[in-house]
């Protein structure tokens, strides 16, 4: 979805300059998104009339909005501010808040007194091409399609801006029924779960067969929503409206669901969409004759929404099975994008009177885009299908409707394929040629004679003038006498006889080593003509292939004002070199490098260019870049001009443009054989993760969709007060996440930026547990510093991480990744032969630490959690692998409400450390209590650590408690409110959840003691599974009682004087 904001103007500006005005200008921030507006000068009621768009993924962010007073020599002065949360627009009429004048208010609740004027905007999301705007399906939400198809249609996906053209709403249409007869995708899915009707036994009559309901999954019942007049104008009309409309937003990206075909064809897009979704196509027809479907009714396409979407609706009756009825289908399908070059069709699909079809709907989406140019010059054209089933309501049956789903929609498209093959030829891609084959086979190598190439070279005023010096030396010498001998000469040695010729010998002698070194130069530099050029990669893998086109702007070196460039490209410790381009600050080069195959996608390719001085001396740099694959768009960077860093560089604003390829040349089982491997080397079970799973960990550190979680582990963060939070690892990334009293912390770096893992020994500020410590090389990581512990003098970060639930897994996990990814043969065996000789010498208490972690481990897993019979308990078991759900707000509920007859000064006593805390907890069962003190994070809000272990009669597993707590004031009230999160280890499945507890105390104006508490409990789930409501059930009636006994022994306390 996108947001999109209008700055028309603002009133009553407070003057901020001595001049009684002020230069005011906006600022607008999204998340990560940030705009600023052009600045008005000198006045306080400014008109900017400018328009920003914001890309949303989260309706939980909040849209921050300020102006500001732009002062020439010192900070700009604050004006105001307004936040709109991003919910408010989005639960708006028409998701539009419309345009109205908001007023600024300023940053501190101490000035709220002071006038800050007002601001004039528009705001309002967006409503084309979006499937999330579909008022049917609340939960279609589809991401644009960022790194998906790697560079293969890259170019073919994006298309420019085009301008808005309204749509006349007098316009009608009008087609005849019976030219209207077309299949409906409604038809195809029909069939799905009613294949082999004749031969499938049913063992009882109330047993539902699952190809009989995945039929009704393909069927369609949507609403037919017919407010806008009909257009009397043709299919081709309407596209035409449709690209005129199209503001240049991405091909969206495919299901979760799966893809059910993806083809290329020879034929444009334009006419496969025609042939596909126009009302009079004959193939719509014959696929609907292939499905059995019967009356057939297809509704004409409409401009819904003020001509902002275009929706058809089409019904059909499926044909009877023995175990369900004839079903009444309906199918609405909608344009999310049509701009002429790619289409993309949006269907739902339900069926109500199948069995569960009140449940659950189908989505389909059709993307039709251009793929690669044929040899002959001809259009081909990509057809994707994906599919997914979107749940209305919690259902028994979801595992078995979409089970059967799967298989049942393949066969049913591949019928679809079949039928459309004989209507359009297909094509292989090994036939066609990729786009990438096609871009680099158009690069040519400059073509350049050596003869050329020394007269360029040594066309130069030094050479030229040491030439004619020495013609001129050799004629003096051909025409003079030969001297007499004389001073310290003899016979062979002729000395300069004067100051004068002793000025000319040293020139001579240091132009003619000026000129030698250019020849040793030049001829070095032919040695090496070819380069890497045209190597060809060798292996199966993730394959890089690199086009070094051209260079702009580069620094001259040499005392002529040139430079001699080439450039070294390294990754994965591998590296290639172009040839040299001599005398050139705009080099052409057309090169071509290709890397071996990678068993792991590559992280970073660092790019330098240098200028070459001969094979001994020290190449000067010119400048470099790095690459960072996790961090850019794969399509983007097909064509692209990467500016350089460095003095030189950025003095010169050097630039270099180059082309990159990377695709994996193995088959789908890439990240199966890839936990297989690591499962050898950390010596335990790695289960692989769903693809939602995946697309939640891509979407929390904004990774590409290549990039597979591994595993995952709640641990805390050191810094000045440790954090809880969870870990996460891949094959190219170590990050970490917390979402701790509504503050966010995420940070993730790259396996090679790593240089040293170290465990150091359990103290007091970690709980008791090991830490593992993880540095990295200098000048790495800079953007994840915010999470580091420290920094070293060499400009190393340090990070610090314990309290893990298990903690010899997350260390082998991580050591296993690391090694595998950031180490060289060499370095491996160094760390294997230390290890080793630390095993040997390993003392008896670090033996005793290792024991005992993992014998709590190993009873870990084999006990049940919060079970109160030992057969229940063995039905519970550890679930490590489990799928992490994601990062989302904590639902709290309040499960305790009661007023106490003592003060809230005495009541805060349970959370200032002293005697009378240590008691109370002591009595509610924490044994051996201890916290930290209360460090200030903002003015007036303080936190602290606590530390403590579970009674037996508490928790048959006396696992340990790890907890933050953070206290602030009851604004306009005197009161306190306490918020704490706790982490348990050393229980089963601790590592899937913490707990949430919100204490609000304040007092009772119509007591003169006495206090009214709350307390509001919540369960964060970070890993899925099927014993959530028992375990959060046991929970909360234990959390319930021990809060009625922590009360109750904090009033005896209060009675009998503290």
């Amino acid at each position: 979805m996108k947001l999109f904001v209008r700055v028309i103007e603002a009133k009553n500006i407070p003057a901020m300059d001595p001049n009684g005005l002020s230069d005011p200008y906006v600022k607008l921030k999204l998340g990560k998104q940030k705009f600023r507006s052009k600045v008005v000068k000198k006045c306080l009621n400014p008109s900017w009339c400018q328009e920003f768009t914001f890309k949303v993924d989260d309706l939980k962010e909040e849209l921050r909005i300020s102006v500001l007073d732009e002062d020439k020599y010192f900070n700009d002065d604050f004006v105001g501010q307004i936040k709109v949360p991003i919910s408010q627009v989005f639960e708006a009429k028409d998701k539009s808040l419309g345009t109205a004048w908001y007023p600024l208010q300023p940053k501190s609740k101490k000035g709220e007194s002071k006038e800050c004027g007002a601001i004039l905007l528009t705001i309002c999301f967006s409503q084309k091409n979006a499937i999330s705007d579909l008022p049917p399906d609340g939960n279609a939400v589809l991401l644009p399609r960022k790194y998906s198809d790697s560079a293969l249609y890259s170019s073919s996906r994006s298309s420019p801006v085009r301008g808005v053209s309204p749509v006349g709403s007098e316009e009608a249409i009008s087609h005849k029924e019976d030219k209207l007869h077309a299949p409906t995708f409604a038809g195809r899915i029909a069939q799905i779960f009613n294949k082999n009707v004749e031969t499938t036994s049913v063992s009882s009559a109330e047993a539902i067969d699952a190809s009989e309901l995945t039929g009704s999954v393909n069927s369609l019942v949507t609403e037919h929503n017919s407010e806008e007049q009909s257009s009397s104008v043709g299919f081709e009309e309407l596209m035409k409206n449709m690209e005129m409309k199209d503001q240049g937003d991405e091909i969206p990206s495919s299901l979760p669901g799966g893809v059910a075909a993806d083809q290329l064809y020879a034929i444009s897009p334009q006419e496969l969409n025609t042939m596909l979704f126009s009302p009079d196509s004959s193939f719509l027809k014959s696929s609907s004759d292939i499905q059995g479907s019967t009356d057939l009714q297809i509704g004409p396409w409409k401009f819904e929404n003020n001509g902002g979407t275009l929706k058809r609706v089409i019904t059909c009756t499926k044909a009877p099975s023995k175990l369900v009825k004839a079903l009444k289908a309906t199918e609405e399908q909608t344009y999310i994008k049509a701009d002429g070059k790619a289409f993309a069709v949006f269907a739902s699909v339900s069926t109500p009177d199948a069995p569960y079809g009140k449940t659950f709907k189908a989505e389909v989406l059709y993307c039709i885009t251009p793929g690669p140019e044929q040899p002959s010059g001809e259009q081909t054209t990509r057809l994707e299908v994906s599919w997914r089933i979107n749940f209305l309501q919690s259902t028994m049956m979801k595992a078995m409707i979409e089970g059967g789903a799967k298989q049942g929609i393949k066969d049913s498209f591949d019928q679809y394929v079949k039928l459309l093959s004989q209507s359009v030829k297909p094509l292989d891609l090994k036939d066609v040629g990729s786009e990438k084959d096609q871009l680099l086979a158009s690069l040519q190598v400059e073509p350049q004679s050596d003869m050329k190439l020394a007269v360029q070279y040594f066309a130069n005023f030094t050479v030229i003038s040491t030439i004619f010096i020495g013609l001129f030396v050799l004629v003096h010498i051909w025409l003079s006498m030969p001297s007499t001998i004389q001073g310290l000469e003899f016979v062979g040695l002729d000395l300069p006889d004067s100051i004068g010729e002793l000025i000319v010998c040293v020139v001579l002698v240091l132009q003619g080593k000026r000129v030698l070194e250019f020849m040793s130069r030049f001829m070095q530099a032919r040695v090496r003509k070819g380069s890497d050029h045209g190597v060809k990669a060798r292996g199966e893998g993730w394959l890089l292939t690199v086009a070094l086109i051209e260079g702009s702007n580069f620094a001259a070196v040499d005392s002529i004002g040139f430079s001699d460039p080439y450039v070294v490209f390294t990754c994965n410790g591998k590296v290639r070199t172009s040839s040299i381009k001599f005398q050139k600050s705009d080099p052409l080069w057309n090169e071509i490098f290709e890397f071996d195959a990678m068993d792991e996608p590559p992280s970073v390719l660092d790019v330098e260019v240098f200028d070459f001085d001969g094979p001994f001396d020290e190449a000067t740099s010119l400048g470099r870049a790095q690459i960072n694959f996790l961090k850019s768009n794969i399509s983007d960077l097909s064509d692209i001009w990467i500016p350089l860093d460095g003095k030189l560089a950025q003095a010169c604003q050097s630039k270099l443009r180059l082309r990159i390829f990377l695709n994996d040349s193995r088959g789908g089982n890439v990240v199966k054989d890839y936990i297989t491997k690591m499962e050898k080397e950390v010596g335990k079970k790695i289960k692989m993760r769903s693809p939602q799973t995946n697309s939640t960990f891509q979407k929390l550190f904004g990774l590409p969709p290549e990039e597979f979680l591994i595993n995952d582990f709640s641990c805390h963060l050191k810094r000045k007060m440790p954090l809880q939070g969870r870990l996460f690892l891949s094959a190219r990334i170590i990050g970490f996440h917390s979402d701790l009293f509504g503050h966010k912390t995420t940070f993730f770096f790259l396996w090679e930026d790593i240089e040293d893992i170290q465990i150091m020994p359990p103290t007091l500020s970690s709980m008791g547990s090991p830490i593992i410590t993880v540095m990295l090389r200098p000048g790495r990581g800079f953007d994840a510093r915010h999470g580091a512990r420290k920094q070293d003098a060499e400009g190393r970060l340090k990070y610090q991480f314990h309290s893990f639930v298990s903690f010899n897994v997350a260390h082998r996990t991580i050591i296993a990744l690391w090694k595998a990814r950031a180490l060289t043969p060499e370095q491996k065996v160094q760390i294997a032969e230390e290890e080793s000789k630390a095993n040997g010498v390993q003392t008896t208490e670090e033996e005793t630490v290792a024991k005992n972690v993992h014998a709590s481990e190993e009873e870990v897993e084999g006990k049940s959690l919060l079970a109160d019979e030992e057969s229940d308990a063995k039905t519970l078991q550890t679930e490590e692998s489990g799928s992490f759900l994601g990062v989302e707000d904590v639902k709290m509920s309040r499960i305790y409400s009661s007023i106490l007859s003592l003060p809230t000064s005495f009541f805060m006593e349970l959370f200032r450390g002293g005697e009378i805390d240590r008691r109370v907890m002591e009595r509610a069962g924490c044994l051996n209590y201890s916290h930290g003190p209360w460090e200030s994070e903002k003015p007036d809000v303080h936190q602290r650590q606590v530390y403590h272990k579970f009674d037996k009669r508490i928790s048959r597993y006396s696992g340990d408690v790890t907890s933050t707590q953070q206290k602030t004031r009851l604004y306009g009230k005197n009161g306190w409110l306490i918020e704490e999160v706790m982490t348990l280890h050393e229980v089963p499945l601790g590592d899937y959840f913490t707990l949430h507890v919100r204490y609000q105390v304040e007092d009772l104006p119509s007591r003169s003691v006495g206090c009214n508490v709350e307390v509001h409990f919540g369960i964060a789930w970070s890993k899925y599974t099927r014993h959530q409501k028992r375990i959060t059930k046991n929970i909360v009636s234990n959390q319930q009682e021990r809060l009625k006994v922590m009360f109750s022994v904090l009033e005896k306390e209060y009675v009998s004087g503290g």
